[in-house]
């Protein structure tokens, strides 16, 4: 006898069959209503900022305003934000001749005008600027300096040379930095690749490697990245969504980058994190909202794994709207194949933050890190429908699978006809916290 599990599956549903002789528990994150009006809830919050002067004050003297934005994927009703903004500026008389709208990238594509058309409303672009980061570019780059974990700080150079820089994006769960949102927008978002790598690197130890959730305060990618910001000669001022699962806003804060962050990460957290008394056998786990690639799919895992028991399976089922996205190792045909990188993976994993990585890239140094880690606890089980079968060759930390039901089998192959079972229907931003 077999029962169903159904999952958000990009703007559809997706059914997942489930053994009746496993214990199934589905955890979600917990419900909060939404705000009645965004672009109010928007002006609310900018009347309120958090740790700083009203941002109409800030742009009075601003000949050169820089309004960096997130990309697509994320979940950021930018739409709904950004006109507020504008109007705050406006007010000031602040014409939007002095205002350039940059992407924050970070290693994404590009976006097009029509793209950022679509996400920041038709009217945000009128009379403004606006540019897509390179974080490849040294033209439109600037060196700041360094941090004290000896990060290499570049910047965007629109960003670095404006007189005031306005962020617009959201706080929600994150597997290394702990929660996005805040300063993230400029690190790694408008930084070189260089400031990008060392940062994520910071996490390649055991203790760190599985941050989702953590206190700021103990992240070192989020103190990092931080003090990189910080370094910006103009002031910083962010506008941050808290979304709940439904991806509806809860919440607007703005201000400081680092006080307006911490009190959206308060809700954030009280939404997203779910208890979870132990670790199950199996977890299955869908990438929604993060759906745009398998890049950002793989946060469902992140999330996930400590979830699962040692030795147990992993389920992830990946929509990857839009394809890979930016994964180097995808590009590499791994020759220890899944064996031998699971037998070698105890000397691998000290090895890594001092690899050379060559063709793959610093800023996959994490990534790597993170999947030896993540096979060694566990048997990873990946249906991701819209990864070439060429580059899942690159990819032999899971195994892929073509369908939720070929995964089921395979797991119930594992784990047999009893098992503890946890479900994620939100797995790409919720996450578990053991013990209670």
């Amino acid at each position: 006898m077999m029962g169903e599990l159904t999952l958000p599956w990009g703007r559809e549903t997706l059914t997942v069959p489930v053994p009746s002789t496993w214990s199934l528990t589905v955890l979600t994150p917990t419900p909060r209503a939404a705000v009645d009006d965004v672009p109010q809830a928007v002006r609310d919050s900018l009347r309120a900022p958090i740790g700083v002067p009203r941002l109409a004050e800030l742009a009075g003297a601003a000949t050169r305003i820089a309004l960096v934005v997130d990309d697509g994927s994320r979940p950021t009703p930018a739409a709904e934000m950004m006109p507020a903004v504008i109007a705050e500026l406006d007010d000031t008389g602040a014409r939007r001749t002095r205002m350039t709208i940059v992407t924050a990238l970070g290693l994404h594509r590009p976006m097009s005008e029509a793209e950022l058309r679509q996400r920041l409303g038709s009217g945000a672009l009128e009379g403004v600027r606006w540019e897509n980061h390179d974080c490849d570019d040294p033209s439109r780059l600037v060196e700041l300096g360094a941090t004290s974990r000896g990060t290499p700080v570049v910047m965007n150079r629109t960003v670095a040379e404006a007189d005031l820089v306005v962020g617009i994006g959201c706080i929600e769960p994150h597997l290394i930095a702990g929660f996005g949102g805040g300063a993230k927008i400029l690190v790694p978002g408008v930084a070189g690749r260089a400031t990008i790598g060392r940062n994520h690197a910071l996490h390649t130890t055991p203790e760190t490697f599985d941050g989702v959730g953590r206190d700021p305060e103990q992240s070192p990618m989020r103190l990092d990245l931080e003090e990189a910001a910080a370094m910006l000669r103009p002031p910083v001022f962010v506008v941050d969504a808290v979304l709940n699962g439904e991806l509806d806003v809860v919440r607007i804060v703005s201000g400081d980058p680092v006080a307006a962050h911490r009190e959206g990460v308060r809700t954030s957290r009280e939404i997203f994190e779910v208890a979870l008394a132990a670790p199950a056998d199996v977890v299955i786990t869908d990438s929604h909202p993060m759906d745009q690639d398998l890049r950002q799919g793989m946060k469902a895992v992140g999330n996930a794994i400590r979830a699962v028991r040692k030795g147990g399976v992993l389920v992830a089922l990946i929509r990857g709207e839009e394809g890979v996205g930016e994964v180097g190792l995808a590009g590499r045909r791994q020759r220890l194949g899944r064996r031998g990188l699971k037998l070698l993976s105890p000397l691998l994993v000290r090895l890594v933050p001092r690899m050379k990585l060559g063709g793959t890239g610093e800023e996959d140094r994490f990534f790597l890190y993170f999947a030896l880690q993540a096979m060694r606890r566990a048997t990873l089980l990946l249906y991701a429908p819209t990864v070439p079968a060429a580059v899942r060759d690159g990819l032999p930390f899971a195994e892929f699978v073509d369908s939720p039901e070929a995964a089921i089998a395979r797991a119930r192959s594992l784990v047999g006809e009893s098992a503890r079972v946890v479900a994620f229907p939100d797995g790409g931003a919720t996450y578990p916290e053991l013990g209670r």
